[in-house]
């Protein structure tokens, strides 16, 4: 069994897998993804983001304890949005419409690869079906979030002039929201995984959630490409570059 520290350390380390490093981002933050690569992105993205709330229920409806509730609930409100003000949805919506996509086009989901429905789907499947703990714990890849958003706003701007500025509320709201979330998150895995077997276990169940993200731009890379390397277009119908 790890000491808090030690088992806190063994939990940052796993930002190695983070998608941050998949080939796709890589490329996204150094200027080499066409618009029609962006597009695919944004299209394809929206649905973990449509499903990060249904997740998030289901984590409350196998949670008995209140105060936890209480805590987690504002996360679905940070995504759905509340009265008078919107959420990340809606501001991922204005995302694709500030790089040239209809709305319709992407609340539609019908440009979502398979591989990226299989992952998001596998994601809200285990918190339904999975102890609430382990859902907790597995949203613990934000400990890693607010560097990708950063580096967003600091490279997109330079590289894709042509992305409408109103387009970058959602990573920098995230900024903010995913430092708070991460902090009761990651207190209550330290707290909760007491033996050296509940610690392994837990270290798994953020590996897993590593993969869920990283085999969404799987899919992403093996269907548009990256850059102007293109290996396969057969349902990239939805993120063809506008004329």
């Amino acid at each position: 069994m790890w000491t808090r520290t030690e088992f806190e350390a063994q939990l940052r380390a796993r930002e190695q897998r983070y998608h941050s490093y998949h080939p796709y981002h890589v490329a996204m933050h150094e200027g080499r993804l066409t618009a029609a690569q962006i597009r695919a992105w944004v299209i394809n993205r929206f649905y973990y983001q449509v499903n990060i709330p249904l997740k998030d229920a289901a984590l409350l409806a196998n949670c008995p304890d209140q105060a936890v509730r209480r805590e987690w609930i504002v996360r679905i409100l940070d995504h759905d949005g509340r009265e008078g003000e919107e959420g990340g949805i809606e501001a991922w919506l204005r995302l694709g419409e500030a790089v040239g996509l209809e709305r319709s086009e992407v609340t539609s989901l019908r440009h979502v690869l398979p591989g990226v429905r299989f992952a998001v789907d596998a994601y809200v499947s285990f918190a339904r079906t999975r102890p609430w703990q382990e859902t907790v714990t597995a949203s613990l890849t934000e400990l890693f979030a607010p560097g990708i958003h950063r580096t967003r706003l600091a490279t997109w701007p330079e590289h894709y002039p042509w992305i409408e500025r109103q387009g970058y509320t959602y990573f920098q709201n995230r900024l903010a929201q995913a430092r708070r979330d991460v902090a009761f998150a990651l207190d209550f895995t330290l707290d909760h995984y007491r033996t050296g077997a509940e610690q392994e276990r837990a270290l798994a169940i953020v590996d897993f959630k590593l993969d869920v993200l990283w085999c969404m731009l799987d899919a992403m890379a093996i269907n548009y490409g990256i850059g102007e390397q293109v290996f396969f277009q057969g349902r990239a119908a939805g993120a063809q570059e506008r004329a």
